[in-house]
């Protein structure tokens, strides 16, 4: 892969990950500690992951199990859960938190889908972005003339192929992940 279409590739690779981590977050039905992700604790007047305050289990299917290292957070850490837009209210029995995850309904499951393709298509915006951030790169080294015209058209051939190739990507895991959400 040319040296100048490599950085795109990165960047694109970047966003794919980033589409990945959403979708690790996306509630479907099963206990997954990646909910917890986005969801922030006030410690000591510092926001902070739960995830480095306390150890998460799954318990079954469809609990969670979160056993703060320090006992004094545990308040603080059901607040967090309440308040988040998880839409689940943790059990506390002094120790631990469990937090139970209801079945689906049919209608939160299309609403859970309609979230996942809005979430692809945020990521196929992002990398048809990086697409015609290289192609006004591409132009403006022609300008210079740091490469010939044929290698612009070359580069902006390259990034195209690159542009379909993570946008059916993103098609396969948006696909996978309304799949998991339906057959639950």
């Amino acid at each position: 892969m040319n040296e100048k279409v490599k950085f795109y590739n990165e960047k694109m690779e970047k966003t794919i990950h980033a589409l990945e981590k959403e979708y690790g977050a996306i509630r479907a039905g099963r206990a997954n500690p990646a909910v917890l992700d986005k969801i922030m604790v006030d410690y000591y007047g510092t926001p902070t992951q739960i995830q480095s305050m306390a150890a998460i289990s799954v318990a079954e299917a469809r609990i969670l199990v979160i056993q703060p290292w320090d006992k004094s957070t545990l308040k603080a850490i059901e607040k967090a859960i309440q308040t988040s837009d998880l839409g689940i209210n943790p059990a506390n029995d002094g120790t631990v938190l469990r937090i139970v995850f209801p079945q689906l309904t049919e209608e939160r499951r299309k609403d859970i889908c309609k979230q996942v393709r809005k979430e692809a298509e945020e990521a196929k915006v992002a990398i048809r972005s990086i697409r015609r951030d290289a192609n006004e790169k591409f132009k403006a080294m022609k300008k210079a003339s740091e490469i010939s015209e044929d290698e612009q058209k070359d580069l902006e051939d390259s990034t195209q192929k690159l542009t379909d190739k993570f946008c059916k990507t993103i098609d396969d895991l948006s696909a996978k992940k309304e799949k998991e959400i339906l057959e639950i």
